[in-house]
């Protein structure tokens, strides 16, 4: 079974569970208050059997001296694929530079690629109340994320069944440098991937294996790969008639 060991692609330090509980948390004032990192994922845990999800593995790491959380939850439900895992990733912050938010993701076992097809947000901000709202607002979410699992299941299949030619593939590495998915310097990186996989998984011409030919590329800052991963879908899509 496949771990959740991508959180040291992102560059933060990776730190046990426990670590979490030592991290102290700002005073509030009267406009914001800040959630700790360890309530937030406790609240997350707690929800997550109400809706059929069991956690396999999960990950955490820290930044900018610890005002600044990530984390990779591996969840299951009894009805996965073989191949590939439901990921869901955790965000917060101590230093208002971001949302405390959910982004529902996937990892592929063979190669241990991730991507990230919706995000929800916990709260715009974090508000007076937003403690005693949380375990709803958690709730809510989770909700929503379990939707994009689905669907993302529906849509990895449907890459699967795509055949993708060598034009097709080379017009949509145009495409992901356009929008930001790749930089320039990755487009050898990205061909080479393509044209001789390194896993035979991704041997046969489809979407999919287009797919994970760039995602290959894209380890490294795990707080662009929601963007970046999203962008990516949503110009497989359109090949894949998603």
């Amino acid at each position: 079974m496949n771990k959740c060991n991508l959180i040291l692609h992102c560059g933060a330090a990776e730190v046990p569970r426990k670590a979490l509980a030592t991290v102290p948390t700002p005073a509030p004032t009267e406009t914001w208050r800040p959630i700790p990192h360890e309530e937030y994922i406790r609240q997350v845990e707690w929800e997550l059997p109400r809706y059929g999800l069991d956690i396999v593995h999960e990950a955490h790491a820290l930044t900018h001296d610890s005002s600044r959380y990530f984390g990779l939850i591996q969840v299951q439900n009894g009805c996965n694929s073989p191949d590939y895992s439901w990921v869901l990733g955790l965000r917060n912050s101590h230093d208002k530079t971001l949302t405390a938010g959910l982004v529902a993701g996937s990892s592929v076992f063979v190669c241990d690629n991730l991507s990230f097809s919706g995000e929800v947000y916990i709260s715009r901000k974090h508000t007076s109340y937003i403690l005693e709202d949380l375990p709803g607002l958690i709730g809510n979410a989770l909700g929503r994320l379990l939707l994009l699992f689905r669907a993302q299941d529906q849509r990895v299949e449907r890459y699967r069944a795509t055949r993708l030619s060598d034009a097709d593939a080379h017009d949509l590495t145009i495409q992901a440098l356009d929008k930001g998915v790749v930089c320039a310097s990755k487009i050898p990186a990205l061909l080479h991937e393509w044209r001789e996989p390194r896993y035979e998984d991704f041997e046969p011409r489809t979407v999919w294996s287009f797919f994970n030919a760039t995602t290959e590329v894209l380890k490294g800052a795990l707080h662009l790969l929601p963007k970046r991963s999203q962008t990516l879908y949503q110009l497989c899509d359109q090949y894949a008639a998603v």
